[in-house]
């Protein structure tokens, strides 16, 4: 599965800029380093010095100076990807981080794939798989919530947990096997009521690590929030105030936005992802029908749901509305925004200000085009999610396939647990056992194949 060459890429952003770090990871890395590195020291070089040290000098092919240099020294095992490893910090000039690069491949080095330095790491064994994506997650980490979350994956955190309830699993599976090969003597080596509590522990845990992946996706990915309305209401208004920029056409013609307007914001460290939809309203118009339909669509995959109504207008129609809306959505918040309080009428005001809210539900009196009371509604929407793990230690699932994984392990343990119940033999009860620690075992990388790797490698920037 290894790849035994060594390995080069530029590590830092594409681009100009102060300085860049071309890295080279395998055995051969400071032999090539010593083929085109020049040291003050006429003597010096770089096989003779000691591991984790920096050296000042020049790159030159031939005789033609390149750069002046400062290169980093990292001896296996003690490295990130478990190999020696140079990193060269150049002037960060694309030409010559192009050259340096193209001379280290003439001296027998190859370019990386995306994530070969991080993949690497975790087949010398460095880090397990769920570590290894937390790489990633660092890198695109947006915001506090998401940095403290990958930092921790990082750490081990979430795999230490796993591979113990995996280990107290396993021996109980050896046990449970080990019964088959007495089966005619009727003997049970594997405590069944200890069996019961331990898998009925890994099941509550399982359960907590898979219903935590909504607030792991949220701090990931960010809010979705989804605005919603009829025309000319005052949702572009609103985006774009939210933005903090003219994102969004605003005009007091009808049906103006055809298509949802989307992007993303940081508001006080939290990610929120804003869809602008298209007004509801009667239309003959087929491509705004179109994206009428899409604005329904939104409601479900939003968290956060603005539904903007017009304060300048009778108050029948902004109750049938959010009567309405209350019937498409499920679980998710419910903000009635009350736009154009500046030109309200004041009976829509105050039959407005006494509607009867539900669990899930708020209500802001502003005026977008003059960002009156913004600062409102930034806050509710802030205080909708609990975006803060209760403790620096708590585990939030993040990744997709971690959940996909974690599900299926939570199936397996509950038919490990209803066979135990029902007094199953023991056969059948391995079988879920070892399907159970299938799962667990894909997380961390135990049981893995080339494909896996393939998909969460190749999602990897080059040179990580």
């Amino acid at each position: 599965m290894l790849d035994q060459k060594t390995i080069c890429a530029i590590s830092t952003p594409p681009g100009i800029g102060g300085i860049a770090v071309i890295r080279m990871s395998g055995k051969a890395a400071i032999q090539i380093a010593e083929m085109v590195y020049r040291s003050p020291q006429i003597d010096k070089k770089l096989s003779d010095q000691q591991a984790n040290t920096l050296h000042f000098g020049t790159i030159r092919s031939e005789d033609n100076l390149i750069d002046e240099v400062v290169i980093g020294l990292f001896r296996a095992p003690h490295s990130f990807t478990g190999e020696d490893i140079i990193e060269i910090s150049c002037h960060g000039s694309i030409y010559i981080q192009q050259q340096i690069l193209q001379l280290l491949i003439s001296r027998g080095a190859r370019l990386a794939q995306p994530g070969e330095f991080t993949q690497r790491a975790f087949l010398n064994g460095k880090m397990d798989l769920s570590q290894a994506e937390a790489v990633a997650d660092l890198i695109a980490s947006a915001n506090a919530a998401a940095h403290k979350l990958a930092i921790n994956q990082m750490r081990g955190g979430f795999s230490r947990e796993l591979n113990q309830l995996r280990a107290e699993l396993l021996r109980f599976a050896a046990l449970v096997e080990l019964e088959l090969d007495f089966a005619e003597e009727d003997v049970e080596f594997a405590d069944r009521s200890s069996l019961i509590e331990l898998s009925t522990r890994i099941a509550n845990l399982l359960q907590k690590l898979t219903d935590s992946f909504r607030l792991g996706n949220v701090i990931k990915n960010g809010i979705p929030v989804a605005i919603i309305g009829e025309t000319n209401v005052g949702k572009s208004t609103l985006l774009n105030a939210l933005l903090n920029e003219d994102k969004a056409i605003v005009s007091d013609i009808h049906g103006t936005t055809r298509d949802v307007i989307e992007d993303v914001v940081n508001i006080g460290g939290t990610l929120f992802r804003f869809s602008d939809t298209a007004g509801f309203r009667e239309t003959a118009d087929v491509i705004e029908t179109m994206g009428i339909e899409r604005s329904y669509l939104q409601l479900g995959k939003a968290e956060i749901i603005l539904l903007v109504t017009d304060l300048s207008s009778e108050v029948g129609p902004i109750f049938k509305r959010i009567h309405n809306i209350r019937e498409k959505i499920t679980d998710q918040h419910l903000i009635i925004i009350a736009n154009k309080v500046d030109i309200a009428l004041e009976e829509t005001k105050t039959r407005l200000s006494g509607f009867k809210l539900f669990q899930n539900e708020s209500l802001v009196f502003l005026a977008a085009k003059n960002r009156d009371n913004l600062d409102q509604l930034i806050r509710i929407m802030t205080n909708t999610l609990n975006l803060s793990p209760t403790g620096s230690d708590d585990i939030i699932v993040s990744n997709v396939r971690h959940y996909e994984a974690l599900s299926l392990a939570l199936n397996a343990i509950k038919l490990v647990i209803e066979g135990l119940n029902s007094g199953i033999t023991g056969d059948f009860l391995a079988q879920d056992i070892r399907e159970c620690l299938h799962y667990l075992g894909e997380i961390t990388g135990e049981i893995t194949t080339d494909e896996t790797l393939g998909y969460i490698f190749k999602n990897f920037c080059i040179g990580k």
